[in-house]
């Protein structure tokens, strides 16, 4: 595969003495040399998220000399960040992401540009965001961004390095129409129904598994944007940690893919929350759901008032923390443990989560089989440490 840079743009790109220093290591490969450095020297690449997968993309993106980096991210360092989010570091907690990455990108290379938007990746701005960038580096740890990544990508002719990790195990590949590949469409034509997939943060991951996978991502970044080496186009390799074992699996392209195939259907960015949420009809019954805040949750315990707290997360997370007088059924198994609820459904029944989403859905599972009186906590157990009771771990 050829550069994905025009030559005038890295023609007319001069190292100076101190980058060659800097850079001394990659010119003396064959394959890289002056002309490859200058290549990344004249590229910019944006990279979607800070998080897990962004640390090392934009670490070693910067070590490498990429000209400009842009990253977008709308979140502050949370301290269970920490343990995978090599970018961040404890005086960072609180701080927006993309002022620790900054600072930290600025120290790796101060030869490198960094642009930062500290904002979500929406259909609204993700065409100008991307523009003026070469290829999308997927850092991404939900279904409806990795989807609009994928679409500008296709949409644009630009390379979307891809990656994904959960537990264990993680995912690269590099989708590219333009260059004749398939995107993440054809490989994943729907999205998983909502909470089908836990999140990192429901499911967990181990912390290094992320620096494995960002690398990979990082190293396609560099083949590509060099024009090096035979980047995962039409491949994908799967990784498991605990078994250390690599797969690759062979990708091709859909001819049906409703946005790189032959008569695509998306042929503009959609909305992406309503792709990969729940359907219409859910949606409308949702709207009707029964919250209650973690005061009024605090002020019910202090009256003693009778009801059932209900805590649908995982086991383990109630090793970390849990609320008094709870009973636990994951919200995976409500459905078949409805039985170990009260048979009166006129009982009164508040359900809690991490952060209100499982419990949210754990309610409509409970209002579609008849019960007349339940609500669930916003923000749930991370809010009450929040704002209630600091000795409860956030996490």
């Amino acid at each position: 595969m050829d550069s994905i840079l025009e030559t005038d743009r890295w023609e007319s790109t001069e190292l100076t003495p101190a980058e060659l220093g800097r850079y001394a290591r990659h010119v003396t490969i064959p394959d890289v040399g002056i002309e490859g450095q200058r290549k990344l020297r004249a590229a910019r690449v944006l990279c979607i998220g800070a998080g897990g997968l962004g640390s090392p993309i934009a670490m070693y993106l910067a070590a490498a000399g990429v000209g400009k980096i842009g990253i977008v991210d709308p979140d502050v360092v949370d301290l269970s960040n920490l343990q995978r989010q090599i970018l961040h570091g404890q005086g960072d907690v609180n701080r927006l992401k993309l002022d620790s990455a900054r600072d930290t990108l600025s120290e790796i290379n101060p030869h490198v540009e960094v642009e930062t938007f500290p904002v979500r990746f929406t259909s609204e701005n993700a065409r100008e965001i991307s523009e003026g960038y070469d290829l999308i580096v997927d850092g991404t740890d939900n279904f409806a961004t990795r989807y609009l990544s994928n679409d500008l990508a296709v949409l644009t002719g630009k390379p979307n390095v891809y990656g994904s990790i959960f537990r264990f195990e993680g995912q690269v590949s590099v989708f590219s129409p333009a260059h004749g590949g398939p995107c993440y469409r054809c490989l994943f034509p729907e999205p998983p129904e909502p909470g089908q997939v836990p999140s990192c943060a429901e499911g967990g991951v181990l912390g290094v598994l992320p620096g494995i996978v960002g690398c990979l991502q990082a190293n396609e970044a560099i083949k590509v944007i060099i024009g090096i080496g035979e980047p995962l186009i039409g491949r994908l390799v799967h990784f498991d940690a605990l078994k250390f074992r690599f797969r690759e699996l062979k990708l091709r392209r859909d001819p049906e893919c409703p946005v790189c195939g032959e008569n695509p259907t998306v042929t503009d960015l959609i909305d992406y929350e309503a792709f990969c949420g729940m359907p219409d009809e859910v949606k409308e019954t949702s709207a009707d759901l029964k919250e209650i805040t973690v005061h009024d949750l605090k002020a019910r315990m202090e009256k003693s008032e009778s009801f059932l707290l209900l805590d649908v997360r995982e086991p383990v997370e109630a090793e970390i923390c849990k609320l008094p007088n709870s009973t636990m059924i994951p919200v995976g198994e409500l459905s078949e443990r409805l039985g170990e609820l009260p048979a009166d459904k006129d009982v009164e029944i508040i359900l809690h989560c991490k952060a209100g989403g499982r419990s949210a859905k754990g309610l409509q599972i409970l209002l579609d089989q008849g019960y007349t009186n339940a609500s669930h906590v916003i923000g749930g157990i991370n809010a009450w440490s929040v704002e209630v009771d600091e000795s409860v771990t956030l996490y």
